[in-house]
């Protein structure tokens, strides 16, 4: 049987990271057409889906229970069940769960695909006036263990950086990053996207710094977008490297 043939059983469907008018009609019409809706947070969804009218039922699908629920969940999408993995937010598996769940549907041949729609690092890249040609997501930086490491990394990379973070760590991300890539390295801080309050702000690492650090409280998921290493500071440092080896 091809691909195309093949029934689908699960879909991954984007739902708003704010304004509840940025979902699509394709995936309103899916949500209720399946049997049951994977949710992040089932209050959260089950919100949305009252938003909508829509009555189905939940399971909750989550980073801390996916590896202890994915194999029943395979018997029941293998059996012809449909499914909707739907995170609290924007799209599942970008930063949210759902990788794990998709590669063992595809390992067992099960027909999966993916709507598109809301995402939060896409209006925060456009918003924040760097290339966008080129550009490499990170994600959520490592809190602990690698952190450094996978800043170091980063110093050379000249596409267009994108970050998640949290509010409680936004300043101490912005002054690592400064002292990684240097104090005049332009950076954008976007906030609340798509909502009442949403923000963008623009300036250098440490300027963006003081603006947080100054504030007597940061709400909102936030996405970091930093420009990429410019031409002109790789120049320079090959010429420096070239002079120390000179003196040697």
């Amino acid at each position: 049987m091809s691909d195309t043939a093949a029934p689908t059983v699960l879909y991954l469907v984007p739902t708003p990271i704010g304004n509840l008018e940025d979902i699509t009609l394709r995936a309103i019409r899916v949500l209720g057409e399946v049997d049951t809706v994977l949710a992040e947070d089932t209050r959260t969804s089950g919100r949305l889906l009252q938003h909508l009218g829509l009555k189905k039922p939940m399971l909750s699908y989550h980073l801390h229970n996916e590896h202890q629920t994915v194999q029943r969940l395979l018997e029941r999408l293998s059996k012809g069940e449909t499914m909707a993995l739907v995170s609290d937010a924007g799209t599942p598996g970008i930063s949210d769960p759902g990788f794990l769940l998709v590669r063992e549907c595809l390992a067992k041949g099960l027909k999966v695909e993916c709507l598109p729609g809301a995402t939060a690092f896409v209006p925060a890249l456009l918003k924040s006036g760097f290339g966008a040609e080129r550009f490499t997501f990170e994600g959520f930086l490592p809190v602990k263990k690698g952190r450094q490491t996978r800043l170091k990394e980063l110093a050379s990379e000249t596409r267009t950086m994108i970050f998640y973070e949290s509010p409680h760590r936004i300043v101490k991300t912005l002054e690592q990053l400064a002292e990684v890539l240097g104090p005049e390295r332009q950076a954008s801080v976007s906030r609340e996207l798509t909502k009442l309050f949403e923000e963008t702000v623009n300036g250098t690492l440490p300027e963006l710094a003081a603006n947080f650090a100054g504030r007597a409280a940061i709400k909102g998921e936030i996405v970091l977008v930093v420009q990429g290493r410019e031409k002109e500071e790789r120049i320079k440092e090959d010429r420096y490297s070239k002079d120390d080896r000179s003196a040697d």
